[in-house]
């Protein structure tokens, strides 16, 4: 006779069979290459434009355009899990000067992914096994590592492109927006990433929105498409040099984040138009200082935990669903 605790057993095992078998699960070489083929040196441009209003009072703001170039670096490889790092690369009076731009962490069949909920709040979310069978997790982080938006999609092979799309993700308004003021609040958004012959692109296809009369509402679409194209005529060195002074720091910063969310399945961090978080200048220019030798890694990596332990605290407001 089955006893009580041998079907409780049995019952278990069921449970995390399935589980358990995604996680045994290797990254698809084909998935992971097409991951690792963003990094590079790139010529990059960024198309930005508000298209379709929804609102009938409501007239698109002007287009944007801006431009630079980029090294895109790996900063970790572990089969199932790459992290790429952009660094920005700007002439300064002759001068390179390296801003560290956002990074994409990507995760193969993640249990759970960390998506943007409400103002100034991030949360992880569980994904179903049979949505995260076969797929990757995009997590898109801001420029002193603090979370953007996560999302979870197929890398696919059709008509001869390499292209990934996630679901439709919420995240904050950037800062090409943010610092016009506008009546919308946060971003619905689908995110595509498409290899190209000469390097790759960054479609996305935005939802505005904000809410009026306490409700949520689409006031306009926008699409933007960035584009990166290979290329070597700008200082790449300078990149590099910076991210080899700096990455010991970074690295920290990461982890210190990455228990932050842990701790509480998610984080809060008082953003600002100008900056992104509010903790985003101090950390950036600890690293600038490292980067010139003004400051010891280790004095500007126990601030820097200082600071993500205790951000400022959000006042709640209404939620973005």
């Amino acid at each position: 006779m089955t006893t009580r605790r041998n079907c409780l057993a049995i019952a278990l095992t069921l449970s995390v069979a399935p589980a358990l078998a995604l996680a045994a699960e290797k990254a698809p070489e084909k998935d992971r290459a097409s991951i690792l083929a963003m990094a590079g040196d790139y010529r990059v441009h960024f198309d930005m434009r508000e298209t379709v209003p929804f609102v009938a009072d409501y007239k698109p703001l002007e287009e944007k355009h801006s431009g630079g170039y980029e090294a895109v670096r790996v900063v970790e490889d572990r089969g199932d899990f790459i992290s790429l790092q952009h660094l920005l690369v700007v002439d300064d009076d002759g001068k390179p000067m390296i801003v560290k731009h956002w990074r994409q962490d990507w995760t193969y069949q993640p249990a759970k992914v960390l998506t943007y909920e409400t103002a100034n709040r991030w949360v992880l979310k569980d994904v179903p096994a049979e949505a995260r069978r076969g797929a990757w997790s995009q997590t898109v982080w801001q420029t002193d590592d603090s979370p953007r938006y996560g999302g979870v999609g197929k890398w696919v092979y059709e008509g001869g492109v390499a292209s990934w799309q996630s679901d439709r993700t919420l995240r904050p308004l950037a800062r090409r927006d943010a610092v016009r003021k506008p009546v919308y609040a946060w971003y619905a958004g689908v995110n595509r990433h498409a290899l190209t012959p000469d390097g790759w692109v960054h479609e996305q296809d935005n939802a505005k929105l904000g809410l009026k009369d306490g409700k949520p509402v689409t006031y306009v679409h926008e699409v933007v498409l960035n584009t990166y194209s290979k290329s070597d005529k700008f200082q790449v060195k300078a990149a590099d040099d910076y991210w080899n002074a700096t990455k010991g720091y970074w690295a920290e910063v990461r982890t210190a984040w990455d228990r932050a969310i842990d701790k509480d399945r998610g984080v809060t961090v008082t953003e600002e138009a100008q900056n992104g978080s509010i903790v985003g200048p101090k950390l950036m220019g600890l690293a600038d200082e490292i980067a010139e030798g003004k400051t010891a890694p280790a004095a500007a990596i126990a601030e820097a935990r200082t600071l993500i332990a205790g951000p400022a605290k959000a006042r709640p407001l209404a939620s973005l669903k």
